[in-house]
């Protein structure tokens, strides 16, 4: 069942991708002659008004074929008042851009529903104090409530880590203590830490950490619009820095995960919940909102870059170079994938 749902998602994930493509397509008067998710054989199809609709034997993507375009033979054009290439390339760049942000506000809308059901988070109880520590040294103990800090009410420790974080002076805690309100000072500190990528790294601390006990904060509808723009965000620079680290050798590339991963992370969320599949769906939509703009020919992004050359230049890219691109753009993400999946396998069978 969980496998079923995993595909459900990447099918639905790459609809709602394509989908932006064809509705901006069709707005600039663009032909779209197929619209299929998945690739290879044809396994379902339906022509209506013009376009033919289908479903393809491997659900590992899908495209948009619009008249005058063809990523298989980009030399392939068409002089035609609805073709694809007769467009102008800022109207092609605003096609190309529609399908990665078909998958960003696909995320908006997913952190909405997320946040309108109910997010768990830690509350603010303090599980340990560290040795030594500011928090120790001021009096802070464990199962004190963080009630607020600087007179600003604390709900969730997320909110504990970032008043603590962003502090330029002493901070003043309010905790419940044996049904008491108490008052303590405390100064943070600077201490290193690693962070998710191994990173050593710097941050103003006090020496505590939560108790474990998690809470659900439900945020009204238009709570959830600012909730889930900062989501939204966050897991754009996530993914964006996760990619950086990639490059710079930071992250090896025997961590990269492939539909294997997908599948299988996403068979676990659907296990946990609505609320942890919708969280998960929102995260690979803006991972494949972010690769598709990467400059990578065959990628929306590499064909932007392509757009973006014939607007400074004011002539087209040579077919020939065009053609060679895009087919080393096809290799390379081939080789990509089969790269991921042997990782994934490798991972299965028990490889470190």
């Amino acid at each position: 069942m969980g496998t079923l749902i995993s595909l459900l998602v990447l099918s639905f994930l790459i609809f709602f991708h394509e989908l932006g493509h064809f509705l901006v397509a069709r707005f600039f008067g663009v032909k779209v002659e197929v619209f299929s998710i998945g690739f290879g054989k044809k396994l379902y199809t339906k022509v209506y008004n013009g376009t033919e609709y289908a479903i393809s034997m491997i659900p590992l993507g899908g495209y948009v074929q619009m008249k005058g375009q063809d990523d298989s033979d980009p030399t392939k054009k068409s002089d035609d008042t609805d073709s694809y290439n007769v467009k102008k390339p800022w109207q092609r760049i605003f096609i190309l851009l529609a399908g990665p942000f078909a998958n960003f506000l696909l995320a908006f809308f997913l952190y909405i529903a997320v946040g309108y059901i109910g997010v768990n988070k830690f509350a603010p109880i303090i599980g340990q104090v560290s040795k030594d520590s500011p928090a120790l040294l001021s009096g802070l103990k464990s199962l004190d409530k963080i009630i607020s800090i600087n007179d600003i009410k604390i709900k969730t420790w997320d909110e504990l880590s970032k008043k603590i974080k962003t502090s330029q002076n002493a901070l003043k805690f309010e905790v419940l203590r044996g049904g008491k309100i108490i008052s303590i000072n405390v100064i943070p500190k600077i201490h290193t830490y690693k962070n998710m990528f191994g990173e050593v790294m710097q941050k103003k601390m006090v020496g505590i950490s939560p108790e474990g006990k998690t809470i659900t904060i439900k945020y009204g509808l238009l709570q959830s619009i600012p909730f889930a723009l900062e989501e939204t965000k966050n897991a754009t620079t996530m993914i964006v820095k996760s990619l950086q680290k990639l490059v710079e050798g930071v992250v090896p590339a025997k961590e990269m995960g492939g539909i294997v991963s997908i599948v299988q992370v996403t068979a676990k969320a659907s296990a946990i919940g609505i609320v942890a599949l919708f969280g998960l769906t929102a995260l690979i939509s803006v991972n494949l909102g972010v690769l598709n703009l990467l400059p990578i020919p065959a990628l929306d992004g590499g064909h932007i870059m392509f757009n973006l050359y014939e607007m400074i230049t004011k002539k087209a890219p040579s077919e020939k170079v065009l053609y060679y691109l895009t087919l080393a753009g096809w290799i390379f993400l081939l080789s990509l994938m089969a790269f991921t999946i042997f990782n994934d396998i490798y991972r299965i069978a028990g490889g470190e």
